[in-house]
């Protein structure tokens, strides 16, 4: 309740903060008023131990002027005070008048429009502050567990001179974490990520149980593999980081500019699998639906659906730029909610099916090698496995492997898991992330590793 009401002080005060300065602006100018705020609790842990553990409130106001087709920005802290921000506010629109004057025209500039207000506030079940760490180190069983927690409420709003106004709140949490063993080539480590709006205990400690098993299976000989193709499943950790690439690539200015990996598929001169379904879907709540233009995005929608391109997602600028109808993306175009939909594959059957071949857990150092041919190289990372007849042989030693979505998402993608993870933006870089990506696992039939 404590938590709620102080969400709504902020919702007050930053709506305030907003109309002072809108009623303070100048003929001709428009101002658009974005916040980001969080409040949340940090621990990190270092061989099954607090190392250092806080809370932090914070929150920045960013202003956006638009005068005689000219834009410029600044950002400056939100206290929730209102005497200190409206001090801040009122400085940085004052310095904003002047560097606008000095920019040049942008014939594409988006003039702040009122399409409509929205509220939404997503209330999770977390843990108190006060149980956490406990809870979290409970079915930790001498293992270097190496971590680290974020929990709390993510705050997104926006409001501009025409009107306009968004609100988006949203509870929840991660455990990111390496469980280190010693093994007779060193040590080795097996990485997990827990992850949600509600917190249940009884899955966090099936994701630890399965994660000490790989630890075990982690300190058998490890097994050097030949350059060559192979068949491969990809747990869920694994596929989200080959299919964000995915999500990266479906912007239309991208296409027109000729830069997208998706291009091919576009133009029809390649195909992926009918299995591969992509939307961006915001019912889950992990994200606002506006963007920082206060434009909000539809609920649902597909990108690619059975393996064909069915929607790009579009800015108001490549909308004006490239005459096409925007559809509230980003100004990156990028996904912001994406989803691959899922398949068959149970996960009581994976080792079966997958027979002889890599099991693969997670992936690092990903990037495109060959863009427009929708070419990806990285390396594999912690808990990877050979097997043979369904039954894990050893762990093997990393492998880089180079290879096209044309190819490990076309042809060569024998099924998708009929489960799906959500796998969270853990970045903490000034401020929480927002979001992520619910993905199956997936099994090709061939994957190219080069050394």
């Amino acid at each position: 309740m404590i938590r709620h009401l102080e969400e709504q002080n902020l919702e007050h005060a930053f709506y305030q903060l907003a109309d002072r300065l809108i009623d303070s602006l100048h003929a001709g100018e428009h101002l658009t008023i974005n916040l980001d705020s969080e409040r949340s609790q940090f621990t990190r842990f270092n061989n099954a131990k607090v190392r250092q553990s806080g809370v932090v409130a914070d929150g920045n106001v960013t202003i956006s002027l638009i005068y005689n087709q000219r834009e410029a920005y600044a950002e400056f802290p939100f206290t929730g005070d209102r005497e200190i921000d409206l001090t801040y506010a009122t400085a940085s629109l004052n310095y904003l008048r002047q560097e606008v004057a000095q920019i040049p025209e942008n014939p594409y500039l988006v003039i702040p429009e009122n399409q409509g207000s929205s509220r939404e506030v997503y209330q999770g079940n977390l843990l108190p502050p006060e149980e956490a760490i406990a809870t979290i180190l409970a079915p930790i069983n001498q293992i270097d567990f190496t971590g680290f927690y974020a929990s709390g409420s993510i705050i997104r709003a926006s409001a501009n001179s025409a009107g306009q106004r968004h609100w988006f709140a949203t509870d929840s949490f991660f455990v990111d974490y390496s469980m280190f063993v010693q093994t007779n080539s060193g040590e080795k480590a097996v990485k997990g990520i827990y992850a949600g709006k509600d917190w249940h205990t009884e899955d966090y400690q099936a994701q630890i149980a399965r994660s000490q098993q790989q630890s075990i299976a982690l300190q058998r000989p490890s097994k050097t593999i030949a350059r060559g193709q192979y068949r491969t499943y990809f747990a869920p950790a694994a596929s989200s980081e080959l299919l964000s690439f995915l999500a990266w690539s479906v912007g239309e200015a991208s296409f027109q500019q000729g830069s997208s990996a998706l291009l091919k598929l576009k133009n029809q001169e390649r195909i992926l699998s009918p299995l591969l379904s992509l939307s961006e879907n915001f019912s889950y709540g992990n994200v606002p639906r506006f963007n920082n233009l206060g434009e909000v995005a539809p609920e649902y929608l597909p990108i690619i659906n059975n393996g064909k391109l069915v929607n790009s997602l579009v800015s108001s600028r490549s909308a004006k730029e490239y005459g096409k109808e925007a559809n509230g993306a980003s100004g990156g175009e990028s996904m912001r909610s994406p989803e691959v939909g899922a398949g068959n594959l149970a996960e009581a059957n994976i080792l079966q099916q997958l027979d002889t071949g890599l099991y693969l857990s997670n992936l690092h150092y990903l990037n495109w090698s060959d863009r427009t041919g929708g070419r990806i190289t990285g390396m594999t990372r912690y808990a990877c496995f050979w097997v043979e007849d369904g039954e894990f042989i050893s762990p093997i030693e990393n492998l880089r492997f180079d290879d096209s979505i044309y190819d490990f998402l076309g042809d060569n993608l024998e099924d998708l898991t009929n489960f799906r993870e959500f796998i969270p933006d853990t970045g903490t870089y000034e401020k929480r992330s927002l979001g992520g990506i619910l993905v199956p696992g997936m099994l090709a039939r061939k994957f190219t590793f080069t050394l």
